[in-house]
């Protein structure tokens, strides 16, 4: 098939490619300034002309594009969308419900919040990673870098975000009463009741501080975008420096975050590091790799979870349902419950190296068995086409 790939910077885009072509596919690689709006006309002219010239049968994007759905709809040819980041306010368009529609979501709980709503485009489908293979010639300065505990990601702490726009404009009582939901949900993993907690003038409250303006295609509700656009990035900011912080105030912490300028006591920021080329050396050579999930994702695995695994990392993750439909806890991947849980795992594998490292490995081989993107894409064009080959 000639597979139209929406060609943005989307992590794992190049094993995806690459998995796509062994399968016999030809890619064509396609991209336009405005595959981000809801309505372009100059989108529209280069996307239909690209379809021609190239014969495209597919299109293929990593997160879910209206414009694009829109643009296969009227071209009479399928859309294979690959959602891995959440929240994803584009799956709330009313251009999901096109028949041409494959969306993928690998979170469970959003799977099934839209097929249960009616949406028969969308399908539950956990995410995958490349199985990482070290070069023997890499930069060795790297590994000096590398801790018993280490991070990779945001903290969340970025100037002046969603939440404290709103909050520096809200009354006492609505502050407190948001702070409280908060706490008592960073206290719960595997239900997230935020949502429900937000009432009709809670939410008017919330809005008059900072207003939301949906799109004109949207069917989101404003309690979704205020739960996990404002108190979700909140949640993990509060959730993930308290963790660290915790950690690093017994273990050897490293972090790899945005911010260089982040401090968590004791621990050491080395800035960002590159998807390919350097996150995976610091999970192969990290003692223990932490994932603290962002609060939005009710109950799927985030990537950066598979890539750890992937890259023959230990992975020490919150609870997260999913997790239990794919790999064996305690075999594969463990899961902390709480703070007090966590500490007390992070001390027991750091004194149990053998077992540390039977599960690491275990857990890359788990990936390579089912979760690579040989498998993955191969489980998605059977879906989608009856086949998984040309």
């Amino acid at each position: 098939m000639n597979i139209l790939f929406l060609d943005w910077g989307a992590f794992g885009k190049e094993p995806c490619i690459r998995a796509l072509e062994g399968m016999g596919h030809k890619i064509c690689r396609f991209i336009h300034a405005d595959y981000q709006e809801r309505l372009s006309v100059e989108f529209d002219a280069a996307f239909d002309e690209f379809v021609d010239r190239e014969r495209a049968d597919i299109c293929f994007s990593f997160n879910f594009y209206p414009i694009v759905a829109e643009a296969c709809h009227r071209n009479g040819i399928k859309y294979i969308s690959v959602v891995y980041d959440s929240p994803l306010i584009n799956v709330f368009s009313y251009k999901v419900l096109h028949p041409t529609n494959y969306v993928f979501l690998f979170d469970s709980a959003m799977y099934e919040r839209l097929k249960n709503g009616g949406i028969n485009t969308v399908h539950y489908m956990p995410l995958a990673s490349e199985v990482f293979t070290p070069d023997p010639n890499a930069d060795k300065r790297l590994t000096q870098k590398i801790a018993d505990v280490s991070f990779v990601g945001s903290l969340y702490n970025e100037d002046h975000n969603l939440y404290e726009r709103m909050e520096e404009k809200l009354d006492d009582y609505t502050r407190g009463y948001l702070e409280a939901v908060m706490e008592a949900q960073l206290r719960v993993y595997g239900y997230n009741f935020t949502e429900e907690m937000l009432t009709r003038d809670i939410l008017d409250k919330m809005v008059e501080a900072c207003a939301y303006s949906a799109a004109p295609d949207g069917a989101q509700t404003l309690e979704y975008v205020y739960a996990n656009y404002f108190l979700g990035r909140k949640m993990t900011q509060i959730e993930r420096r308290r963790l660290l912080t915790a950690l690093a105030s017994r273990f050897d912490v490293s972090l790899f975050t945005l911010n260089k300028d982040a401090v968590i006591p004791r621990a050491t920021n080395y800035g960002a590091v590159d998807y390919y080329t350097e996150m995976p050396y610091v999970f192969r050579g990290s003692r223990i790799n932490m994932n603290i999930t962002l609060r939005s994702i009710y109950n799927g695995i985030p990537l950066r979870a598979m890539d750890i695994m992937a890259a023959g990392g230990f992975l020490m993750t919150n609870f997260q349902a999913d997790f239990l439909r794919h790999f064996k806890p305690g075999e594969e991947f463990v899961y902390y419950e709480s703070q007090d849980d966590l500490m007390a795992k992070t001390e027991y594998y750091l004194s149990h190296e053998s077992e540390r490292a039977d599960i690491a490995a275990a857990g890359q081989e788990a990936i390579r068995k089912n979760h690579s993107f040989e498998v993955r894409m191969r489980e998605i064009f059977e879906l989608v086409t009856g086949s998984g080959e040309e």
